[in-house]
């Protein structure tokens, strides 16, 4: 038998295809299996002239009718014909139809439908996908795809085991084959696996060909080394894509261990081909000589192995042997093989190349004559001085040695590990013999081949790159990063050391502390920007800038490539160091060693860990570098002589690219422990505006340095982490991983941090626990999901990393943040065994509960279970991962269950993502802040401020301002309609259920964008937590709205009904009037009189009409209201001291100093002759007092209707009853003391005086509205007017007409404002933008203002009365928008008056059009018409219904007189509005500033306990704590430090991050609280949230400076001493203050 086996030895391939099977590696049909055969003629490697698609079943003859395959006579041109078969190859893998253009690797590097599959059949249309899915997870089965079959193929089959069922003869159903059944079907050839591999890479470009490859090259199999490309006709050698595979080994014979780039590495070369046709499978006997249990080289034996290879032919593969120093190695030294496909003479320039570059060439051949072309090919090598190792598959004999270097071996029937023995003791042989040393690069030296490093994108960014790294010549290693990137070493680990301290103060003077910090870091960051950018980072940022995408990318490869060769050997000889050291270390500590030796070793060793350190360089560092030239640069913004003449504020641009073409990005330096915050924001500020701000999935990773971690990512998501011993990941990097479009729901990319590991090496000597808890804290809270790694089952790593973790989730729980958890148990045995696997989550669990209860100790939290602190399922939570290797390393494959559970993992984390709605990348970048700023500080929990939150609520309350003023504007709108109604008399009686029935459908419409806002919203996870409040809110306030509409409405009508009388009295006289001017026009209607005349002859009987009328009506009295104030105040004190405070009274308010109002509470065993001063927090509670005392009096004095219904004395009694009730209520702080009488009465004196000058105002507005002689004298116009008309012989119709309009010309013109002032403040919410958003929003302009003024005392006001504050800002808002340049203003009143004019017109065609139907009179007509108005206008008719308009009858010509009457009316009220200094800001019945005021000041005004800032929340009962976006210096509120006269120049902000500093929370008591613990002083402390905050607040350190003068003079004390003002504050200017606010707030 031609065979390499025997037949004993078909056992072993029965055992390989049943294991084949077994594992699902492949699927074939029963007639496609494969076999060893005694055909004279043996199959070749499946040359791929001999193959075809598509396969016909017939009785064609030749070997391949065999197969049912078409013949080859039908095709002249085998070339053609191998075209075809191409083509259609690349058809039925849908090349052309899915991938337009060449495969590049982004479209692989993404969470695809494919990525997500597990081992099963797939299409053939998609195999092309799911092979570089499963390549990328290192799964070495991506060669062994399994294909679904056709629904045709089964049909057949099932219908030809149908066909045979009728049948019994055995003999002829085995031995005698009929023919066939013709049918035009035609059996489709499966495709080669290797056809696969070999036309994904043909259709690849450079970078997804290197990916492919070093991917191969991981999954240990052998790679393309030179390639003939069917469709360019080239021979190909694809150096490029070696350039990133490094192998490690250990050489036996100087026992130390490489781990080089394969292209440097210089190894012997074994060369296999074949001559002509033989038996033996060449590729099966070089995977027996590397590893036996591995296929290397694909053979056809192997799994799927088929006829139709199309693409192998001429293809030479390489693999390299890497022994691991151990004495079961195969070789003693790393050697390469070199495997030439199909047969040696058809490929000549592959032999030539190949018997060249090698070591010792092995040839198979089978029998040949002298005289065969091929003999004359092994005569030219046997003469050849280099060894050669002929395997003759036609004998059977073990090994011959001819000569020196020249041997035979025999195949024919023998045992193929026998005949591996004797190849391997050969090739050993010739190896122990000096021998030509192969580099993979020589290659390219060769004639007659295509070099892929020849493309000009890669020679350009090889060109530079190396030029960069001959910058880098000639300097020592250790010194290169501080010569070239200046600005990261000493520098940066300086400033982070700074802002740790700034962040956790120590000594008594912390604003001293920290502005000296801030100064120190701000020199630094000079010196940063001094050092310049050396112009090895110039040419960097210069070719990032200018060179093309693919370029780019050479030029970033190339430069990593080679910093990795420049530094490697110093890398590797610094380790190999440092572990002989450790050793050392280690040895004499098991020795208990402690003496001065161990030290010094200690010493050395941590030397060592320096110079590694400062010897590693790659691109992160130069990125890094590009960070703090940035930060820097964005620091110290003058310019400080720096050389740089670079874009600096583009780089962060630069780096987002980089980010989204698959780099990662370095989130915290590693070196330093600290994350460059304003560096990282900036990138991913620009990543938001390249991709737009979409939505993430964070998963972090966290585990025990070097336990895989970054090999996980890699392999689930086709990262390049760094996994090497010698670079593990310092620090933590994030990398985005696209989403495919069909996956893409809940987010668009996955973002993943990959973490330093836990109790690193290289950090030893540091605070380690430390380091792990910020750590662990840091990527927990960054993450929606963290996978917790542990590696094996050692139960002290997994009691350190599990106290770690357990205690950054008790943290997330406690500062409100919900991530989700996986636990990855890797390099577990026997991952199958359920029950084990239940033992070991028991224990897991239990450990999990354990390490909870300490942590809850350490975090003083409640938690006796993990499951109390985060949702976990033991059950499904927990993953355990096989062995990563399938034996020993080198030459050990991944071990493909451990890509399963990656595939398992991959999965189960996607469905966990399918159901969280991730973070936008905007809320990402502020979470990072937020965490780092909360680690920054000590103490967490404490320190942790959750912008998103922040943000959502501040979102939250803009809605709610929406939907308060969507009810207010509809109430306000309802009560101008029902306010006309009850004064046009048609309305006395308001019901509550009619005002909801009016607001039902406004309240409905909030309701339901309330719903939709908490439903529909992407944070609606977060709002949950306050839905029920704010639900609640609106509800009250609809509520509060009706009833406050309702008793207003009803106070309205008491007062009509209070003024029935005197209304009545007034409709009569105009009645009568209206009687009278009608008679005295007809009586001298035939007499003949100019104008002159008449208006004589009315004025001489208007007196006497007027003195009829009101003969016995009583003069008006007059009132006293000073003699009211002193009558009511001796009834309430006495009479001597009201006298006397009378005389002596002043402004109470101007006082300072209030001791000599009050009488101090004596305690006992004090000296009673010593007068206690009262302290300055009791004469601002005295202030406060009186400044609400008189917000409660204006309001009374507001809510009183003396307009309407004119001044009552017992308006005076109410506000003294109410100064009585306020001071009687008026609680003490800490000093007890009393009021003196004297400060009731002067405080009643000042109020009652204020109030008396406003009531006086109102009544003489009341007297001249309803005294008939003034009242009737202003309608002397109008009757004069209808007497006129009289006499001049108008009809009743048109006299009646132009009075109606001329009595409509001020309630038109009243109700146009009153509409108005409703629509304005609609308006200025939209346009003013210190009203559009939140309160917040309103502060913020608030303080813009004060600043541009600078006005001190109206600062504060500000500070001391900001209620009061507010509502003037408002109302100067409000007029100057009005009044001050906004033509709208104007434009809507002219507006409004068009539709009222409209209206009325509408009204009277209306009335004309019932009457005329109906047949009615003048008294049906005005009733029509005025109740038309009645929602619109005031306007009573009832002075002209009666007889004197009974002669009315041409109703038509009425409504022609009030529609002609009514157009100059209007057009005089629209000429007096031309101008902004026309409107009457006093006609507003409700002006727009109040209706703004009630908007936005009815919100919480709760002030700070220790700087008076007021919270910002819009509710006033809102849920949680208190809040300010930033402090202020407690100075500016009087603020003193004990026993001094100093003003305190502290922030509450600064100080609550202080472990040590104290405050007193009673002035008259010796108690002290630590500021850190502010919460436990009392009531008025516990309700607020003050973080830490130590940035600069330059807004409230700018007004100190620029006000300290007026300051210490306005409370009478001085910043100095404890107090002195740190002289950093003084560089602030106004303009950086206001700068400042749009950070705050």
């Amino acid at each position: 038998m031609g065979s390499l086996l025997s037949k004993a030895d078909n056992k072993d391939i029965t055992k390989t295809s049943t294991h084949c099977q077994e594992s699902a590696l492949r699927k074939r049909k029963s007639n496609e299996s494969f076999q060893e055969t005694t055909l004279k003629k043996q199959r070749s490697d499946f040359a791929p002239e001999s193959s075809q698609f598509r396969l016909k079943p017939g009785n064609n003859k030749g070997k391949d009718t065999e197969h049912g395959v078409k013949g080859l006579a039908q095709y002249e041109d085998k070339e053609s014909c191998k075209r075809e078969n191409i083509n259609q190859l690349v058809g039925r893998l849908n090349l052309l139809g899915k991938f337009h253009s060449k495969l590049k690797s982004h479209t692989f590097l993404q969470v695809s439908a494919p990525s997500l599959q597990r081992y099963e059949p797939c299409e053939e249309r998609n195999m092309v996908q799911t092979y570089i899915q499963r390549l990328l997870m290192t799964d070495y089965r991506a060669r062994y795809i399994p294909v679904k079959e056709k629904p045709s193929e089964v049909f057949n089959t099932q219908r030809t085991m149908a066909l045979d069922k009728g049948k019994t003869d055995a003999f002829e159903k085995i031995f005698k084959r009929s023919a066939p059944e013709q049918t035009n079907e035609q059996r489709i050839q499966p495709i080669h696996p290797m056809d696969i591999q070999m036309i994904v890479y043909l259709y690849a470009d450079h970078f997804l060909r290197q990916l492919m490859v070093t991917k191969l090259s991981q999954c240990q199999y052998a790679l393309p080394l030179l390639v003939p490309n069917p469709f360019t006709q080239e021979i190909e050698f694809p150096l490029w894509t070696f350039r990133q595979i490094k192998k490690s080994w250990k050489s036996h014979k100087r026992n130390i261990s490489k781990n080089q780039t394969i292209p440097q590495a210089g190894t012997p070369m074994v060369a296999f081909f074949r001559f002509s046709e033989v038996s033996a499978s060449k590729s099966e006997l070089m995977n027996n000589l590397l590893n036996e249990r591995h296929n290397t080289f694909f053979h056809r034996n192997c799994c799927g192995s088929s006829k139709s290879r199309l693409l192998m032919d001429g293809v030479v593969e390489i693999a390299w042997y890497c022994p691991s120093g151990d004495k079961n190695d195969k070789f003693t030294d790393c050697v390469a093989f070199c495997n030439l496909h199909g047969d040696a003479q058809s490929h000549e320039t592959q032999l030539k190349i190949l018997t060249k570059d090698s070591s010792i060439n092995v040839v198979l051949l089978p029998n040949l004559d002298k005289s065969d072309k091929s003999m004359a090919m092994v005569e030219t090598l046997y003469s050849s001085t280099k060894p050669l190792i002929c395997l003759l598959t036609e004998d059977d004999s073990g090994v011959k040695k001819l000569q020196e270097g020249k041997y035979t071996i025999g195949l024919k029937q023998r045992n193929k590990s026998d005949v591996s023995e004797d190849v391997r003791r050969a090739i050993k042989d010739c190896l122990s013999k000096p021998l030509s040393v192969f580099k993979l690069m020589n290659i390219g030296k060769h004639t007659g081949i295509k070099v892929d490093e020849n493309d000009d994108d890669c020679r350009g960014g090889k060109k530079t790159a190396e030029w960069m790294i001959r910058l880098l010549e000639g300097k020592e290693l250790f010194n290169i990063k501080e010569t070239f990137l200046p600005c990261q070493g000493k520098l940066w680990h300086d400033w982070c050391l700074k802002n740790k301290e700034l962040h956790r103060p120590q000594g008594d003077n912390i604003e001293m502390h920290n502005s000296q910090k801030q100064t120190e870091m701000h020199k630094i960051r000079e010196q940063q920007k001094a050092s310049g950018v050396s112009n090895f980072m110039k040419l960097f940022i210069d070719q990032i800038y200018s060179r093309n995408v693919d370029e780019k990318t050479y030029f970033l490869k190339w430069l990593g490539i080679l910093l990795d060769e420049y530094t490697s050997e110093d890398l590797s000889v610094l380790h190999h160091t440092y572990d002989e050291k450790w050793s050392k270390v280690l040895d004499l500590k098991k020795k208990h060693n402690k003496s001065e030796h161990l030290a010094v070793e200690q010493s050395q060793l941590e030397m060592l860990s320096e110079k590694l350190n400062a010897a590693t360089f790659g691109l992160e560092h130069i990125l890094r570098e590009i960070g703090q030239i940035y930060e820097s640069d964005v620091c110290v913004k003058k310019n400080t002589g720096s050389r740089c003449k670079i874009d600096v504020r583009s780089l962060p641009r630069i780096v987002a690219e980089l980010m989204i073409s698959g780099y990662p990005l370095e989130l915290m330096d590693g070196d330093a422990a600290h994350v460059p915050l304003i560096w990282v924001q900036a990138v991913l500020g620009e990543l938001i505006k390249i991709l737009g701000d979409q939505r993430v999935f964070v998963l972090s990773v966290l585990g025990i340095q070097s336990t895989g971690k970054s090999t996980m990512l890699n392999a689930m998501f086709g990262l390049q982490f760094a996994v090497s011993a010698g670079r593990c990941t310092r620090g933590a990097f994030m990398q985005l991983v696209k989403v495919s479009e069909e996956l893409r729901k809940q987010f668009d990319y996955i973002l993943v941090v990959d973490t330093e590991g836990l109790r690193a090496l290289e950090l030893a000597g540091r605070s380690t626990r430390n380091h792990d808890n910020e750590m662990a804290t840091f990527v927990v809270g960054l993450g929606n999901m963290t996978l917790i790694n542990i590696f094996g089952e050692n139960p002290a790593e997994m009691q350190d990393i599990l106290q770690i973790v357990v205690q950054a989730f008790l943290r997330m729980k406690k500062v409100r943040l919900n991530p989700s958890c996986m636990f990855v148990h890797q390099n577990v045995g026997d991952i199958t065994a359920g029950e084990k696997n239940m033992v070991g989550k028991r224990r897991l669990q239990e450990k999990l509960d354990e390490m909870t209860q300490l942590a809850a100790k350490e975090e003083v939290c409640d938690a006796e279970c993990f499951s109390d602190v985060i949702k976990f399922d033991i059950k499904t939570d927990v993953r355990y991962f096989a062995q990563l290797w399938e034996g020993s390393p080198p030459m050990a494959p991944p071990n493909p269950c451990y890509s399963e559970n990656v595939q398992e993992l991959k999965s189960t984390i996607l469905s966990h993502a399918s159901q969280c709605s991730g973070v936008t990348l905007t809320q990402f970048r502020d979470r990072i802040g937020d965490l780092w700023n909360a680690l920054l500080n000590e103490n967490f929990v404490f320190s942790f401020k959750n912008t998103l939150e922040i943000v959502t609520y501040r979102k939250l309350e803009e809605e709610y301002a929406k939907w308060t003023w969507s009810l207010r504007s509809a109430m306000l709108e309802t009560e101008d309609k029902l306010h006309n109604r009850i004064n046009n008399r048609q309305l006395q009686k308001v019901e509550i259920r009619e005002l909801e029935e009016v607001m039902a459908k406004t309240f409905e419409e909030v309701k339901s964008s309330m719903k939709h806002y908490f439903e529909e919203h992407k944070e609606k996870e977060m709002l949950i937590q306050w839905k029920l409040k704010f639900q609640e809110k609106i509800k009250h306030l609809h509520g509060e709205l009706v009833r406050d509409a309702k008793r207003k409405l009803e106070n309205i009508i008491s007062q009509k009904e209070a003024l029935t009388k005197l209304d009545g009295k007034k409709t009569l006289h105009e009645r009568r009037l209206l009687e009278k001017s009608k008679e005295l026009a007809f009586s001298l209607k035939h007499t003949a009189l100019d104008e002159n005349e008449l208006r004589r002859l009315f004025e001489s009987v208007w007196e006497k009409w007027v003195s009829e009328l009101t003969a016995d009506v009583p003069p008006f009295k007059e009132i006293n209201i000073e003699n009211d104030v002193i009558t009511i105040l001796n009834e309430m004190h006495e009479a001597a001291l009201v006298r006397s405070r009378l005389n002596t009274f002043g402004n109470i308010f101007q006082v300072s100093d209030f001791i000599m109002y009050v009488n101090p509470i004596k305690k006992a065993g004090r000296n009673p002759n010593v007068t206690s001063l009262l302290p300055p927090e009791e004469q601002d509670s005295i202030k406060q007092l009186m400044h609400n005392v008189l917000r409660q009096t204006e309001y009374r004095v507001k809510s009183k209707s003396v307009a309407k219904t004119g001044y009552n004395s017992s308006y005076i009694q109410e506000i003294a009853q109410l100064v009585k009730d306020s001071v009687g209520g008026h609680k003490c702080m800490y000093t007890k003391y009393e009021f003196k009488k004297e400060f009731i009465v002067d405080l009643t004196l000042y109020m009652c005086q204020q109030s008396g000058m406003r009531f006086a105002e109102l009544h003489q507005v009341f007297r001249e509205a309803n005294d008939p002689w003034i009242y009737l004298e202003k309608k002397k116009p109008e009757y004069y007017s209808v007497f006129q008309g009289f006499c001049k012989g108008a009809t009743s119709a048109a006299v009646f007409g132009a009075l109606i309009c001329s009595e409509l010309k001020i309630p038109i013109l009243q109700s146009v404002y009153n509409k108005t002032a409703n629509d304005l403040a609609g308006e200025m919410r939209t346009n003013i933008p210190a009203f559009k958003g939140n309160r917040s929003n309103l502060e913020k302009h608030i303080l813009k203002a004060l600043a541009e003024e600078e006005d001190f005392y109206k600062f504060m006001k500000y500070i001391h009365h900001p209620r009061e504050h507010f509502e003037d800002f408002i109302l100067c808002e409000v007029k100057a928008y009005i009044t001050e340049g906004n033509s709208s203003s104007v434009a809507m009143i002219k507006g409004n008056i068009r539709h009222k004019e409209q209206c009325v017109i509408t009204a009277a065609e209306r009335a004309t059009a019932e009457v005329l139907s109906k047949g009615g009179d003048a008294n049906m007509w005005l009733e029509i018409f005025s109740d038309c108005l009645k929602d619109e206008l005031e306007y009573n008719k009832e002075h002209l219904t009666g007889n004197c308009c009974q002669d009315i009858t041409d109703f038509e010509l009425l409504e022609e007189v009030v529609k002609r009457e009514l157009r100059p009316i209007t057009e005089e009220l629209n000429r007096h509005l031309t101008n902004l200094s026309d409107i009457e800001m006093a006609m507003f019945r409700k002006p727009p500033d109040e209706i703004l005021i009630e908007h936005f000041c009815q919100c919480c005004w709760v002030k700070c306990p220790f700087c008076k800032v007021v919270c910002v929340n819009t509710m006033e009962d809102h849920p949680g704590d208190h809040i300010a976006p930033f402090h202020r210096n407690c100075g500016m509120k009087g603020m003193i430090y004990r026993g001094t006269n100093n003003l305190t120049v502290s922030f509450c902000t600064s100080s609550v991050a202080s472990d040590s500093q104290s405050f007193y929370p009673n002035s008259e008591s010796d108690e002290k609280v630590l500021w850190r613990e502010y919460r436990t002083a009392g009531p008025e402390f516990e309700n607020w949230s003050i973080t830490p905050d130590l940035s600069e607040l330059p807004y409230w350190k700018w007004f100190v400076c620029r006000f300290q003068d007026y300051l210490e003079k306005y409370y009478n004390k001085t910043f100095s001493g404890c107090g002195t003002i740190p002289n950093e504050w003084r560089s602030y200017t106004k303009e950086q203050a206001i700068e400042s606010l749009e950070k705050y707030l």
